[in-house]
């Protein structure tokens, strides 16, 4: 894994999966050192480099819940900066989301990473009454409302190349 730097804009992929009008959020373990540890998330994490975004965000979600997704749409890019991990982190991070709307297969098919405790599903009333103490990132409360507006957008408009 490459090293995690600050100190710029990085690619995070992620995903607001929803089943039977409740939605996915995965708990960061609360025993591994990590800034948000104990926090609920989305399932995402950190495009790899060279990692096509529709890949990543297929390995993400399978990593952190043990399901196999299919994304089906872009929901949208969304620009989240960190400023309560500035002093922290000795930096401002500042993710620029591409966030993924699709499908699950039934049954949790693989052993989750060490680095989430809990999958669960949630309303969307449980997750707009979560606070920054409990939601790691509280730029889902507006994900899950463009989700439920009907937002998409078709996957064609990501293009991964890569030049040798």
């Amino acid at each position: 894994m490459a090293a995690r730097i600050f100190t710029q804009t990085f690619g995070v992929v992620g995903a607001i999966i929803e089943k039977d009008g409740k939605f996915v959020l995965v708990r960061e373990n609360p025993k591994v050192v990590m800034p948000d540890a104990g926090k609920w998330n989305q399932p995402a994490g950190w495009i790899d480099i060279g990692e096509n975004p529709i890949e990543a965000v297929k390995r993400e979600v399978l990593e952190e819940t043990g399901y196999r997704f299919t994304p089906e749409a872009v929901l949208g890019v969304y620009s989240l900066v960190r400023e309560d991990l500035s002093e922290k982190l000795g930096a401002t991070p500042h993710a620029i989301k591409l966030i993924f709307t699709g499908k699950i297969e039934d049954g949790r098919q693989e052993q989750i990473t060490h680095e989430i405790s809990e999958v669960r599903w949630f309303t969307p009333e449980e997750i707009y009454a979560m606070d920054k103490v409990t939601l790691r990132d509280t730029d889902i409360k507006n994900e899950i409302r463009d989700y439920l507006k009907g937002v998409r957008h078709p996957l064609s408009i990501l293009h991964h190349f890569v030049q040798t």
